[in-house]
């Protein structure tokens, strides 16, 4: 019986020095007690990138990832962070109650209380062994043999270490000693384990309804569940979501389950996760854009700020031509600040209200400039508009940012504001005004609008037939540019007839409209030109590279006549 309390006290000892070893998670991140969640964040993603194994293949970089991982685990998470300063470990029990540091330097730690098979450590418990430096012993309390099931004796202890009767044997080799409570803490190594992910889901619908045209500049995630690296993305965008905010939206597209939206998009993750930005910055519509860079949030942050929209136009007061008053144009909204650089926020609301605008900004010094005074302007930044009918109204003067978000918000409401006072005054109605909106896109052609869009009163409409998302925006994008150009301007003088039209034509859901040019409904093509004269029931067609040289090339050949023009093969129509 004296072998086998001594070997017990000896395991005890044991398991209480190892514990003991366990890192300290400040030190592993290098930050101090009362680091904030973002200095720890900040940490953790500086040390994975330089100890990941993918990229350090030095000796014991392996080892050190797992220890910055564990430290993130601890202190990202604010209950474990709590546990781990006052009991020096994130579980707080570790298969009995953990006690309070006291002065002398141990903790009091108990399991019941006599009779009831359990343990405890006392400060009284110490004993002076002697020799140098005065070193202790425990002194400890088992349950005797009468003991009940919940706790464990002697006997039950040794049957489980040498696999004799296991009797409850989750008491010291399962979860209690050696399973989720005294092993392992049951969480994953993975530092966003156990909490809730704050950057939102994006699928097909969603894409559609908040993501494409719409105005909003976004940062987008494109991953899978398979792919481990999404625990050093996902830190980097909320970091620069958090600086951006208001400016930019952020989300996720899994492409396990929107492998369809994935492949349309053409985001399909390859070895690792990747990021696009939603931009504007190139044309009317929007386009995805690849970020290749660093993976940091700086660098993220200047590549999101480079791509917001780019709607309104820079100019100096003293050049500005001030609206005298055109019922048949948008109202003038003007931002007056002293930014040498169009403001960020300005950019952003310039891509939400490109179309119920026209939208400038000037920089200016103060407000003893001649021109700001000549507009009534007392503080800066102001914004000033003017309706339609040229009425000037002062609309926000020494305007105030909070942060990003605020502001956004709170300039969108005086828009808002602006654009109801301008209809009430008349505007926003006439045929110019709806032209010029209608002008800024290309309009998807259904069998209620085929008739205003290429009726027979049309010579020529151009029809771009796409069968995915990305194409889409392609063709868009370089039809809206093609008709703004003198080649093929459309023409809304009065009395004059359009020379071209332009629209767009998803082939998914219209294969049957496409087999009155083609027997094949071009299905081995992701994208068609289709020249189209309806009064001779005549077309021409190009197959091949969508570019902005060659759809230029092809619009060059229809209008000079370079082009055979051929007989449909039916009337087409749409469903």
């Amino acid at each position: 019986m004296n072998t086998r309390v001594a070997f017990c006290v000896v395991f005890l000892v044991v398991f209480v020095v190892v514990d003991s070893k366990k890192l300290d998670p400040y030190k592993v991140l290098g930050v101090n007690k009362n680091a904030s969640q973002r200095e720890i964040q900040k940490a953790f993603h500086k040390l994975s990138l330089q100890y990941h194994p993918d990229k350090n293949k030095n000796k014991g970089a392996q080892e050190k990832f797992a220890e910055i991982n564990n430290a993130y685990d601890i202190l990202s998470d604010e209950e474990k962070r709590k546990n781990y300063d006052l009991y020096g470990d994130e579980r707080a029990n570790p298969g009995f109650d953990g006690g309070s540091p006291n002065d002398q330097g141990y903790t009091y730690f108990t399991s019941g209380g006599p009779g009831q098979g359990g343990f405890n450590f006392r400060p009284d418990g110490w004993q002076s062994m002697g020799g140098q430096g005065g070193s202790k012993s425990f002194s400890f309390s088992f349950g005797g043999p009468s003991s009940g099931g919940g706790g464990f004796g002697l006997d039950d202890i040794f049957s489980n270490f040498f696999g004799g009767n296991m009797g409850g044997g989750s008491q010291f080799g399962g979860s209690q000693f050696g399973g989720s409570q005294f092993g392992s803490s049951g969480s994953s190594s993975r530092p966003d384990s156990g909490r809730s992910r704050s950057i939102p889901s994006v699928n097909s619908q969603m894409y559609q309804k908040e993501v494409a045209d719409k105005g909003m500049t976004w940062l987008l995630l494109s991953s899978m569940s398979s792919l481990q690296d999404i625990q050093y993305y996902e830190p980097v965008i909320q970091e620069v979501d958090g600086s951006l905010q208001g400016a930019i939206k952020v989300g996720k597209i899994n492409c396990d389950t929107e492998a369809s939206l994935c492949k349309e998009l053409g985001i399909f993750p390859r070895r690792t996760s990747r990021i696009f930005i939603y931009s504007y910055a190139a044309s009317g519509s929007g386009s995805l854009v690849e970020y290749s860079g660093e993976l940091a949030a700086k660098s993220l942050k200047t590549f999101c700020q480079e791509h917001l929209p780019r709607f309104s136009k820079r100019v100096t007061l003293d050049q500005f031509k001030f609206p005298s008053g055109d019922e048949d144009s948008l109202p003038t909204v003007m931002l007056l600040s002293t930014k040498k650089d169009t403001p960020i926020i300005w950019r952003a609301l310039s891509g939400l209200y490109q179309k119920k605008f026209h939208l400038y900004d000037a920089q200016v010094h103060d407000t003893s400039d001649p021109m700001v005074k000549k507009l009534g302007v007392d503080s800066l930044p102001a914004l000033v508009g003017w309706t339609s009918k040229g009425e000037k109204h002062i609309l926000k003067t020494g305007i105030s940012v909070k942060d990003l978000k605020s502001a956004v918000h709170d300039l969108s409401g005086l828009l808002d504001g602006f654009e109801k006072k301008n209809k009430k005054s008349g505007g926003s109605t006439s045929r110019r005004q709806q032209t010029e909106s209608e002008d800024k896109h290309i309009p998807m052609l259904t069998g209620s609008n085929f008739d205003s869009v290429c009726g027979e009163n049309i010579p020529v409409c151009v029809i771009g037939v796409f069968k995915s998302s990305k194409t889409r925006t392609k063709l868009e994008s370089i039809l809206l540019e093609v008709s703004h150009k003198s080649l093929s301007r459309r023409q809304y003088a009065s009395g004059a007839k359009d020379t071209i039209a332009y629209a767009l034509l998803d082939a998914t859901k219209q294969a049957s409209f496409l087999n009155a040019f083609d027997k094949y409904g071009y299905k081995s093509s992701d994208s068609v030109l289709v020249a189209y004269k309806p009064r001779k029931d005549k077309f021409a067609a190009y197959v091949g590279e969508i570019s902005m040289e060659e759809v230029e090339k092809f619009m060059g050949s229809v209008l000079n006549g370079d082009v055979q023009f051929s007989k449909t093969r039916q009337k087409p129509k749409l469903k």
